[in-house]
């Protein structure tokens, strides 16, 4: 699916910002801003790199702003904001936007009465805390050269630059390269250019606005430091690559940008689908498969702020590796994940500093047991899973004699997790030591999680020979299974309740039920099944995804916006998630009958055509719960695009990946 945007001189710039582009080096790194130039989060930059991949990520060349010189006068393209005033407007110059396997951008320039466009696309390079710039003059004079200025914001992401007399001001110039190394904590950044000239002009800039921080209710102001900068003579109709590295060893910048166009390329080879939608999908989940450790392999959850999550990770696993190619980066992470249990538990995230687990969920874990599953029946590896079965195993021993955060299965096999301070399933929302959305109990879907988890272990002891094991796990599950129903299903409201902490009920009208229907392993009647369904989809499903609370419940919020507090607080209380729609299309088609099977693929329209709004090309995380629905949070989620691509396959094109 190629996506163009064309812009004039009258398109508001509110506009044009609203569409952000990333790019990614399968490090954890990136480059990202907006269509429009204009960095609106702290998080853009031109080179993001990973220095501990697939964290420690840096801002470190913020902007690499351009001004064509014709003729005595200037052109700048650059959009920079500060208080009380937009300098330069280089939006206004935007002729088109389009991305397929790289983000491009025209700018149109009136000179002499002819209309000269320069051509500007950008390729991160896979592997390499690299990024190549294209530049192409088109219908242009002879006499063209180009200002490059380079500003350096070197920081962790998350955090701001200010002003301060510890940069180190010089700089190491080469033919054709300039070396900066602006802190000793920062490895050195080249920016190369065949035939450029570097003139030094150090200075700081201040106050550079970033809004989106600013709606966030977090700090937006930076001072930025630029060094000087390059000028480069362009012909028209050539193509000159600017290469913006960390490495030490230096790729030629052309061969690298058409050896990256070409490893693209090549993932849209042997797909189980060939339409367009499929593979935009298949090069958004690209985006996310990251390098941990040596020769492991991991999946970022979001960008721009977050790192590998476990739960995150399993979710996503099916959807971005098992349908696009990429068997052995699944194998790898399973194995990788493996090696990280801890008390019969996963991780749920690596902390951003120091790659140090941190074992705070209880989903996280029995969402592993249905990647290995989902990972078995695509490949039917019996030495993976042979590997893997000890791990399961360890992991039920836990989970029956107890671990971290009251974890353990009860008397009625059902199991019970959390304390009045932790928040261990997937609506995590926390602030200041409060819990928004308390889930202590046993909750609906992690005991869904957990009867898959002893039917696919059973199966796989069945598959091992291990054949007491696979008795022992059936019983256990069956008795799991009697009570769920017995515990969950709520008569009067003819659905299942959320959460059940001995005698309190929870029967808040949310998501989480639908997971009852969608797992591998049934666990409903189908009667209560399809009641369950349909009280999903009146009350909860939108064109985004599911909401996270019905619109009827006192507590709904229906915008996701404002500060922290603000924002933590209508985070699963209302809000849309995009990965949503993956459960509810596996239960749709599961329990629907023929003629409405046909219409799944009608579920996805809302965000098939989001894919050309927000972050481009790729899905958003989650979605006001009120109309229009604008899209918030991340950009670009892993288990949004994956549940697509894993629903697509699974159930819209009917692939056989051994449901029962």
């Amino acid at each position: 699916m190629q996506i163009i945007k064309n812009y004039d001189s009258e398109t508001p710039l509110n506009e044009i910002k609203d569409s952000e582009w990333i790019e990614t080096n399968g490090l954890g790194g990136w480059s990202s801003s907006t269509v429009s130039g204009l960095n609106t989060r702290k998080y853009h930059g031109i080179l993001v790199p990973s220095l501990d991949p697939p964290v420690d990520r840096r801002v470190y060349l913020s902007r690499l702003d351009e001004t064509l010189l014709i003729s005595g006068s200037e052109y700048p393209l650059a959009t920079r904001e500060f208080p009380g005033t937009i300098w330069p407007e280089g939006y206004k110059k935007l002729k088109s936007f389009e991305k397929d396997f790289f983000p491009s951008f025209t700018f149109e320039i009136n000179v002499d009465g002819s209309n000269m466009q320069l051509q500007k696309t950008i390729a991160m390079l896979h592997g390499k805390n690299s990024v190549v710039i294209c530049y192409e003059l088109k219908n242009a004079p002879n006499n063209v050269t180009m200002k490059l200025e380079p500003f350096i914001s070197a920081r962790d992401y998350h955090n701001l630059t200010s002003h301060n007399y510890v940069i180190n001001p010089n700089v190491i110039q080469e033919p054709g390269i300039v070396h900066f190394q602006p802190y000793e904590n920062f490895p050195p950044l080249k920016i190369i250019t065949k035939n450029g000239i570097y003139y030094h002009e150090p200075s700081w800039y201040y106050q550079f606005e970033y809004d989106k921080e600013k709606e966030r209710g977090l700090g937006y102001r930076e001072d930025l430091y630029k060094y000087g900068y390059i000028s480069l003579d362009m012909k028209p109709n050539e193509k000159y690559y600017v290469l913006v590295t960390i490495e030490d060893k230096s790729p030629d910048a052309k061969e690298a940008f058409d050896q990256e166009l070409l490893r693209r390329k090549e993932l849209l080879n042997n797909l189980p689908y060939n339409d367009l939608f499929f593979q935009t999908l298949v090069l958004a989940a690209d985006q996310f498969i990251v390098e941990r450790d040596e020769g492991a392999a991991s999946i970022i959850a979001g960008y721009h702020w977050f790192a590998d999550w476990g739960r995150d990770t399993m979710i996503a696993l099916p959807g971005l590796c098992l349908y696009t190619g990429r068997i052995q980066e699944a194998k790898k992470i399973l194995l990788k994940y493996g090696e990280y249990v801890s008390d019969g538990m996963l991780p749920n995230r690596f902390a951003d500093k120091d790659n140090i687990p941190e074992y705070n969920t209880v989903d996280a874990t029995l969402w592993y047991f249905i990647a290995i599953y989902k990972t078995y029946k695509v490949t039917q590896d019996k030495a993976l899973i042979e590997k893997l079965y000890p791990i399961m195993l360890d992991i039920i021993k836990w989970h029956y004699h107890g671990t971290r955060y009251n974890i353990k299965v009860d008397t009625d096999g059902l199991l019970y997790a959390g304390t009045s301070s932790s928040q261990l399933t997937w609506m995590d929302a926390k602030i200041d030591g409060q819990v928004v959305t308390s889930r202590t109990g046993k909750a609906v879907e992690i005991n869904a999680l957990w009867y898959n988890a002893l039917c696919i272990t059973s199966e796989i002891a069945e598959i091992l020979g291990d054949k007491k094991s696979a008795i022992e796990f059936t019983e256990k599950a069956k008795h799991t299974a009697e009570n769920f129903i017995k515990l969950f299903w709520n008569s009067e409201l003819n659905y299942l309740n959320d959460v059940v902490d001995r005698n309190k009920i929870d029967s808040t009208l949310r998501p989480n039920q639908i997971f009852a229907l969608s797992l591998p392993f049934k666990l409903l009647p189908d009667q209560m099944a399809v009641s369950v369904l349909n009280i999903v989809k009146s009350k909860l499903l939108t064109p985004y995804g599911l909401r996270t609370l019905s619109i009827d419940d006192r507590n709904y919020h229906g915008r996701y916006i404002g500060d922290q507090w603000q924002r933590d607080h209508a985070y699963h209380q209302g809000t849309i998630w995009s990965w949503l729609i993956g459960p509810f299309i596996t239960a749709y088609v599961r329990y629907s009958e023929e003629k409405e099977k046909k219409e799944a693929m009608n579920l996805l329209t809302g965000l098939q055509e989001h894919l050309q709004y927000g972050g481009l090309g790729t899905i958003s995380e989650i979605f006001d719960g009120d109309p229009p629905h604008y899209f918030r949070g991340c950009i670009a989620q892993a288990w949004g695009v994956a549940e697509i691509i894993r629903v697509y396959v699974e159930d819209i094109k009917s692939l056989d990946v051994g449901v029962r």
